[in-house]
C-alpha cells in the first residue's frame, strides 16, 4: 500500500543525503514544464533544501502556450528561475543539419528540443554552482516515453521508482495547485496527450506495473512490447570489460 505522506519524507531525506555526499551547499536545478513531474520535484527539492536552493529553468521553444503553468509554480514555490529560450539554438542545429544529411527523420525533430534543454540545464548548473535534477517517472520509463539523453538525463532523478498516479498524490500532499498536478501532458508538437500517443491510459499502466494485471490482452501486448524495445534506456552504458586490473582507490 502506497502511504504518500511516509514517501515524502523518505524522498526528503534521500534528497538532503544525496546532497550532502554529491553535492553539499549546491542548488537542485529543474527544467520547469508547469507539468506534475516537474512541479513535484521542484517542490520536493524546495521542502527538502529549502526554496533558495532550488533553481527553476524555463524553456520555452518560441511561444509556448501552457508557459503559465510554469511561471504559476516557480510563484507558488518562491524559488529563482531563469527563462531560456531554445528556438535559435533549435533552429540553428537543424539547419546545420539539413545542410549536412540527406534525410531529417520525425524522431529528430521531436527528440532534438529535448536534447538542447538538457544541454541547457547543465550549462545552468555549471554556472549556478548546481545538479541537474531528472524528472521522468516509473510509467513514463517503462515504457519509453522519455527522450535518451534529454530528459531521462540528470544527476538525481527523485520519481524514477514511483508511477504517474503515485507522483500525482505526492503533488498533491505537497500544497501544489491542481492545476499542476492534474495537467493532461502532451508531446507539444502533435497537439496529442501522452496517452493518444501511447494507446493506453496511464492508469492502465499503473495498475499493471504495480500489479501485474491487465486486463486487456492487446494493451498488455503493446507494453510489454514498449518495455523490451527501450529497456536500454533504464540501464547503465555498456562497457568493454578489459580484464586488465585496477588498482586505485575507487
Amino acid at each position: 500500500m502506497f502511504d504518500v505522506n511516509k514517501t515524502i519524507e523518505a524522498l526528503k531525506r534521500w534528497i538532503i543525503d544525496w546532497f550532502d555526499e554529491n553535492g553539499p551547499g549546491c542548488n537542485a536545478i529543474v527544467g520547469i514544464s508547469g507539468g506534475k513531474d516537474s512541479s513535484t520535484v521542484a517542490a520536493l527539492c524546495a521542502a527538502a533544501l529549502g526554496p533558495d536552493r532550488v533553481i527553476g529553468v524555463l524553456m520555452p521553444n518560441g511561444e509556448q502556450s501552457d508557459i503559465d503553468m510554469a511561471y504559476k509554480l516557480v510563484s507558488h514555490l518562491g524559488i529563482r528561475y531563469y527563462v531560456i529560450n531554445i528556438k535559435a539554438a533549435c533552429d540553428g542545429a537543424m539547419r546545420e543539419l539539413e545542410a549536412a544529411l540527406p534525410k531529417i527523420t520525425s524522431a529528430t525533430v521531436v527528440n532534438l528540443p529535448a536534447r538542447i534543454r538538457m544541454t541547457v540545464l547543465y550549462a545552468v548548473a555549471q554556472s549556478c554552482n548546481g545538479r541537474v535534477a531528472n524528472t521522468c517517472n516509473l510509467s513514463e520509463d517503462w515504457v519509453g516515453y522519455s527522450t535518451r539523453y534529454g530528459d531521462s538525463a540528470g544527476d538525481f532523478s527523485p520519481l524514477a521508482q514511483l508511477t504517474v498516479d503515485e507522483v500525482k498524490q505526492i503533488g498533491r500532499a505537497l500544497g501544489l495547485p491542481p492545476e499542476l498536478t492534474e495537467k493532461v501532458p502532451s508531446d507539444g508538437l502533435s497537439g496529442k496527450t501522452d496517452e493518444d500517443n501511447l494507446g493506453f491510459t496511464y492508469a492502465t499502466l499503473d495498475k499493471y506495473i504495480r500489479t501485474g494485471v491487465c486486463d486487456d490482452p492487446d494493451v498488455k501486448r503493446r507494453i510489454d512490447e514498449k518495455h523490451r524495445l527501450n529497456r536500454f534506456k533504464l540501464e547503465p552504458m555498456p562497457c568493454f570489460d578489459s580484464g586488465l586490473p585496477i588498482y586505485a582507490e575507487d
